[in-house]
């Protein structure tokens, strides 16, 4: 494999990487950096997979919890391709990092999952925070970790989601920093995108929704808030795997937090599947 094309994607990279299908075809051979920035404009996607016994709780967990598990696209039984994200769009081997998860635990990473998806798998894309982050940078704000080449602060919250079955556990937040009137700015931009998890959750004081330090994030890089800025946080759809933790299914694929699908779909287009 190309060693440039494990890392971030340089000038040539680039102007495949500014497109959905360019995207995912670097992605099918090997880059395997965080897909923060990428194909700006079009929607990015956490994954679920789980086996068919477990897809109807999960799709009440997804409806029962909009902001952090905004549902924008599912398979039909057995198959991994996501038709209505994507002409080619293949859940084995479009993400460039894959969790595999066995009864609630952490098992390996890997960066195509071919060889072990079952007959039974429902695949379930959920919308993503990095989808509304190009209309944040059209609106005049800057994205602090896209800038600096990091993949987003994440941090479970004291903040419980609405159980449905075997599905419960925390609210998981990503975190961009602004100033109070940028993060009004922010406020208003994501409101008009439920597909990408909508406004903000919480803006201010971390330790009002249980994080103790903004400085340690649970999953991603830690991301600088400077003088006169507030922590701004959105709901995160790395809380299925918080779920999953919780819920134990014999086997539960995600995303690894920041290593998401590229689709077709523009961000504004996302609608949810109810």
């Amino acid at each position: 494999m190309n060693q440039a094309i494990g890392a971030s994607p340089g000038s040539v990279l680039a102007g495949l990487a500014s497109t959905p299908r360019g995207a995912r075809a670097l992605i099918r051979a090997g880059f395997n950096g965080n897909t923060s920035g990428m194909a700006p404009g079009f929607a990015q996607g956490n994954l679920v997979v789980l086996p068919q016994s477990w897809a109807d709780d999960f799709i009440a967990y997804c409806h029962a919890n909009p902001t952090p598990c905004p549902l924008i696209g599912m398979t039909d039984l057995g198959s991994s391709l996501v038709p209505m994200l994507g002409d080619d769009v293949d859940l084995r081997t479009d993400i460039p990092r894959y969790r595999v998860w066995r009864d609630g635990i952490l098992v390996e990473e890997l960066t195509d999952i071919s060889a072990i998806w079952q007959e039974d798998f429902v695949g379930f894309v959920l919308g993503c925070s990095l989808s509304f982050e190009h209309a944040l940078e059209s609106a005049g704000l800057r994205v602090r970790h896209v800038d600096e080449g990091k993949v987003v602060p994440m941090y479970r919250t004291s903040i419980q989601t609405q159980s449905a079955g075997a599905f419960r556990g925390p609210m998981v937040v990503s975190m961009r920093p602004y100033t109070p009137a940028e993060a009004a700015i922010a406020y208003e931009v994501c409101r008009k995108l439920p597909g990408a998890h909508g406004a903000p959750v919480h803006m201010g004081d971390p330790a009002l929704i249980g994080i103790a330090n903004v400085d340690l994030p649970d999953e991603g890089e830690p991301t600088e808030v400077r003088a006169g800025e507030i922590p701004v946080f959105w709901g995160c759809g790395v809380t299925p795997q918080a779920a999953a933790m919780e819920a134990r299914p014999p086997i539960c694929i995600t995303h690894a937090p920041g290593y998401m699908l590229i689709c077709d779909v523009r961000t504004e287009d996302l609608t949810l599947i109810r």
